[in-house]
């Protein structure tokens, strides 16, 4: 069969309280969240899980130089490490989503948990860079599996009254695990060699699984009659990230280093062109479905699409001051790399102190508003680093970064909870992925925009990196605007 489809039944096997040990469809759970301290296992578990599949997306970053040496390798072949695990995440996010919907949050997520271990096992005993590739693909996979249902498991974790607070753990978790990955790789090169950054995650990882089993929420509400697993849909699906991904690497901007230029911006250019080409074939396909693998059907909720558009356009601008601000930092002010690095720390500092009191203030105040107000901020620190004197003292340079921070913190957690609450219950799984689909897609949006702009302005003589950060605070400022406009919908969570 080509596809995999349910109906509003489930089967016998899954409608009781006795479903399989991996976990079903439905659950002997209260209606409303779980109640402590099932409520503090479960979320334990799915923090666990997302630590581990974010930090390793950038772990492996600060090793790839030993790596490529130990296993003869060039610099280009070896940045596969890190490419493999990023593309199989970002392809397979809303398909394991939709999966989940269809049979279950928790089983996808223990399966990808089962994946993402088995695979960081193969990792450590790579004895090739082919063989080291495609382990850190099966883990890229785990990590979806893990990534693609996480918010969804929260939504189920968390009676609707505490939701926020769940979203802000989320939030806070996804933004210290995204910039600890180079500390976390230092801190083990430096005892260790490059395998125990993926030798590390197997007990982890079966501890997590162990804890999951018994602890991860069941699905409560019958999949959506109509929903189907189609193999073509997820191969349009693959394709299509697959290529803009590609396109966008291959234009020359990635992770604050510009690699390649001149001839490769053609073939680039074309990749790019030829993802859109199949995204075009693919969304056609989807808008005849009833309940489609890429969630059309949620665009169609007002307040659903403004969040998503929220979400696309800050994380543009994120992506623009991340990869900008050390060209800033390092040749115009002269500042040492770890300099640098400390004053850019200042930003997901400031993360991590926002976050919690977003994630009180959800419930109290509508989202839109909340987000308005820190995207605002963010737009405001932005500018405010392209403003900088021509010769600026630390203190001047770490207080923009973490109005910057404050912002994106006010701004994610309220973001996400109506993402993940706007839609229907049986859609919660489509909800999830499309959370770190928007995350991923304007990182990739941002690095293609900062590529045109180093095209025309060199990233090393000050004019570049400026009109990086004025593009940065412009993309927060529409993400503001989009956020602001959710006031005047009717939808929840506006």
């Amino acid at each position: 069969m080509n596809t995999v489809r349910a109906g509003a039944a489930l089967p016998a096997a899954e409608d009781n309280n006795n479903g399989d040990n991996i976990g079903g469809n439905t659950a002997p759970r209260p209606v409303d969240g779980l109640s402590q301290p099932e409520r503090g296992w479960a979320m334990l578990v799915i923090i666990l899980g997302l630590i581990v599949a974010v930090l390793d997306g950038t772990i492996v970053n600060l090793a790839l130089p030993g790596i490529a040496r130990e296993l003869n390798a060039s610099p280009s072949q070896s940045i596969w490490v890190v490419n493999a695990y990023q593309i199989a995440t970002l392809v397979m996010l809303l398909p394991l989503a939709s999966l989940g919907d269809l049979v279950g949050y928790r089983r996808v997520y223990l399966v990808g948990m089962a994946v993402f271990t088995l695979s960081s096992l193969a990792a450590t005993f790579a004895n090739s860079l082919g063989t080291l590739i495609a382990a850190r693909a099966f883990q890229g996979l785990g990590a979806a599996g893990i990534m693609s249902v996480n918010a969804a498991l929260v939504r189920l974790t968390y009676p609707s009254s505490q939701l926020g607070k769940g979203m802000a753990i989320n939030s806070l978790v996804v933004a210290t695990s995204s910039v600890a990955g180079p500390s976390v790789a230092a801190a083990i090169l430096s005892v260790a060699s490059w395998p125990w950054l993926f030798a590390i995650n197997v007990p982890l990882g079966i501890v997590t699984f162990a804890l999951g089993m018994k602890a991860l929420p069941f699905n409560r509400v019958a999949p959506a009659a109509g929903l189907r697993f189609s193999p073509v849909d997820v191969a349009l699906n693959v394709l299509m990230f697959s290529l803009v991904f590609l396109g966008a690497d291959r234009l020359g901007v990635r992770e604050g280093a510009v690699q390649g230029a001149g001839g490769s911006q053609a073939s680039a250019w074309a990749i790019l062109l030829a993802g859109v080409a199949v995204g075009f074939v693919y969304l056609r396909r989807q808008r005849k479905l009833a309940v489609p693998l890429f969630p059309i059907d949620l665009l169609r909720i007002p307040v659903f699409a403004l969040s998503m558009g929220t979400s696309v356009a800050a994380f543009c601008a994120q992506m623009l001051a991340y990869i900008a601000l050390p060209f800033l930092l390092l040749d115009v002010y002269g500042r040492s790399h770890i300099e640098a690095g400390l004053l850019i720390t200042a930003w997901p500092l400031a993360i991590v102190v926002m976050a919690p009191i977003a994630g009180k203030l959800i419930g109290r105040y509508p989202d839109g508003l909340l987000g308005g107000i820190g995207l605002g901020l963010l737009a405001t620190g932005l500018a405010l680093l392209a403003a900088l004197p021509a010769h600026p003292g630390n203190a001047d340079i770490a207080w923009r970064m973490a109005l910057c921070g404050l912002g994106f913190g006010l701004f994610q957690s309220p973001n996400n909870h109506t993402i993940v609450t706007s839609p229907p219950a049986h859609r919660s799984g489509a909800a999830s992925g499309m959370l770190g689909t928007a995350r991923l897609t304007g990182q990739t949006l941002g690095a293609v925009v900062l590529a045109g702009v180093f095209s025309v302005w060199s990233p090393h003589g000050g004019h570049g990196p400026v009109v990086a950060l004025v593009l940065a605070a412009s993309f927060a400022a529409v993400a503001a605007v989009f956020s602001t406009l959710r006031l005047r919908t009717t939808s929840h969570g506006g």
